[in-house]
């Protein structure tokens, strides 16, 4: 039977789409027998059975494990968003049995979650308290995947570096600083092209996140290198260390503003193009979207024109 046949659905089920995606990420029979707690024979079965079903070879196994086919990999991005709108179902149902009335699912870069995020989302829910808001901090370039593939309704990111096909709507702007210690001698400049402080040492962001990338970006641009000494997985901690003489560093003006240990530091605005940023919204579709995402959508977007320009 091919596997456009009209009775695939019936043939198809939801465990053994969950026992292949436990394979593939885990590149063995054996290990994800483990973790799934079956036999690896029976898992090794249910995995030929569902190629049998299909029509074709999913996956190549040899000594040390196994990898995917071409069908294998196309198979395992549609049983990921499967299996994700099957637990979404699953958790929404019994939440509206618990009284809630509707869910968000939502992934944001640190800089809109760090900035906006917490007093938008706030108003928000006490307008609409029947609803949750699932949100989860990611890289910008992991949040479009996140969309992409269905693991989320909604993401927040700068979008500097595309979103594919996915649509966008405006939120909010953030700007980039420098930040150095106050008795630095760049903390008396009101504005300093990035260019002249490639010489320093820089206290830097995980390689892939979005100010990192623009950061890189800029200096591969006039065949410079950033002379990166420390890297961070937040921006509280990036203050400390620069506080601290461990470099300088670049982060949101707003953000800047908001931390607790911002004393002894101080901002000096960069003077590139790149430093000003857009926060955008990002949906597969926004006319498709439930109709609880839709409320939080025209709820942020709102915040859009608000934007303070600090």
């Amino acid at each position: 039977m091919h596997a456009s046949s009209p009775n695939l659905t019936r043939r198809l089920d939801l465990t053994s789409l969950q026992l292949f995606v436990s394979v593939c990420e885990l590149g063995s029979i054996g290990k994800a027998a483990e973790r799934e707690f079956i036999a690896a024979s029976a898992l090794s079965k249910r995995l030929s059975d569902l190629e049998g079903v299909l029509g074709t070879a999913l996956l190549h196994r040899h000594s040390r494990g196994v990898h995917l086919t071409p069908a294998g990999q196309n198979l395992l991005h549609h049983a990921r968003s499967v299996l994700f709108s099957v637990d979404r179902m699953q958790s929404e149902l019994a939440e509206y049995a618990d009284g809630v009335r509707g869910q968000v699912r939502m992934h944001a870069s640190i800089s809109a979650t760090v900035q906006f995020l917490p007093e938008d989302l706030g108003a928000f829910v006490r307008a609409h308290q029947g609803i949750k808001i699932d949100l989860e901090e990611h890289l910008s370039s992991e949040v479009v995947r996140a969309v992409q593939e269905g693991a989320a309704d909604l993401g927040i990111c700068n979008t500097a570096d595309g979103v594919g096909e996915l649509q966008t709507r405006p939120y909010r702007q953030d700007q980039l600083v420098l930040i150095v210690p106050s008795a630095h001698p760049l903390a008396a400049r009101p504005s300093v092209a990035f260019e002249e402080t490639l010489a320093l040492d820089h206290v830097g962001l995980h390689s892939n996140s979005s100010i990192y990338v623009a950061m890189r970006q800029a200096a591969a641009a006039i065949g410079q290198s950033i002379k990166l000494r420390i890297q961070v997985t937040g921006l509280d901690a990036m203050g400390r260390m620069i506080l601290n003489g461990l470099g300088i560093g670049v982060m949101p003006l707003r953000a800047f503003t908001l931390m607790h240990s911002a004393a002894g530091l101080s901002a000096v605005s960069l003077t590139d193009t790149w430093a000003t940023r857009r926060i955008e919204l990002v949906a597969r579709d926004f006319s498709t979207l439930p109709r609880t995402a839709r409320l939080l959508v025209d709820h942020l977007t709102a915040m859009a024109p608000q934007e303070a320009t600090a």
